[in-house]
């Protein structure tokens, strides 16, 4: 085969495998940030959490699922519910002036809320905030290095405003994987149902001002806890701290050295 030919052939394949790399990174972003706001006191959440889990499943998505503890007084205590995942919900409703908290509620990119069980409206909002607003002004990156977990957070692009990133806080969100749950009162008394990625705690740890930032967290962070992992959220505050805008969000990747254990399983 002539060397010309045979230069030429490397030529093209180099730039298609490096166009489709160059995709693939791109693809493996995260599109958005679905919170639900859930119970399993409450019979109306079941399709909801069945969403969540599509979103999980489809992966280009951070999908967290906060359980309430308002409806632990209709027979059944929620087994992941938490006063501090209400008082998120309490402070995106006061936020937005709304008349009250409700289950099941989805908040997307911390911007606006749909049904948590209508997976259409949440597919469209997502849809909406990602051809209006483009990716997230915040660039952000989480991987394991060693005994590290290292959160890169890029500049903020040109295109963003002072007032929109002046006030952003670093928030850890620390989650189950996946539970299963059987539930033996109330109004989902006699169900079996599997919750993913359920959130247990959450952490702010530093402030966002646009410019490049990397921050080191031990990876014993998560030793000791089988099942769970972590993501991270750049995220709007306002004066009295009440969550807004998401500008940008990853989540660790699992480890591939360790057995991911369902929380709860043995």
């Amino acid at each position: 085969m002539p060397s010309s030919f045979t230069a030429a052939l490397l030529g093209f394949l180099l730039i298609v495998l490096g166009t489709g790399t160059t995709a693939s990174a791109k693809d493996s972003r995260l599109h958005g940030v679905v919170e639900l706001f859930t119970s399993q006191a409450c019979s109306s959440c079941p399709p909801a959490d069945a969403e969540l889990a599509r979103l999980v499943a489809q992966g280009d998505v951070l999908a967290l699922s906060y359980h309430v503890d308002y409806w632990n007084y209709l027979g059944w205590e929620d087994t992941l519910s938490s006063r501090a995942n209400t008082e998120r919900q309490k402070g995106y409703a006061s936020r937005w002036e709304l008349q009250s908290v409700y289950t099941p509620q989805a908040v997307i990119n911390g911007r606006d809320h749909v049904n948590g069980a209508d997976g259409r409206q949440i597919d469209s909002m997502l849809e909406r905030f990602s051809r209006q607003e483009g990716p997230f002004s915040a660039d952000v990156e989480m991987v394991r290095n060693g005994d590290a977990i290292v959160v890169s957070i890029g500049a903020a692009s040109a295109a963003a405003s002072q007032d929109e990133f002046g006030k952003a806080d670093i928030v850890i969100v620390y989650f189950d994987t996946i539970n299963t749950v059987s539930i033996g009162a109330g109004e989902n008394g006699g169900k079996t149902i599997t919750y993913r990625h359920s959130v247990r705690d959450m952490e702010t740890i530093a402030m966002w001002s646009g410019d490049a930032l990397t921050i080191d967290l031990p990876a014993s962070v998560l030793r000791g806890q089988p099942g769970r992992n972590c993501a991270v959220l750049v995220q709007q505050v306002d004066e009295t701290g009440r969550p807004g805008a998401i500008l940008g969000a990853a989540m660790l990747p699992p480890d591939p050295a360790s057995r991911q254990t369902p929380a709860g399983k043995p």
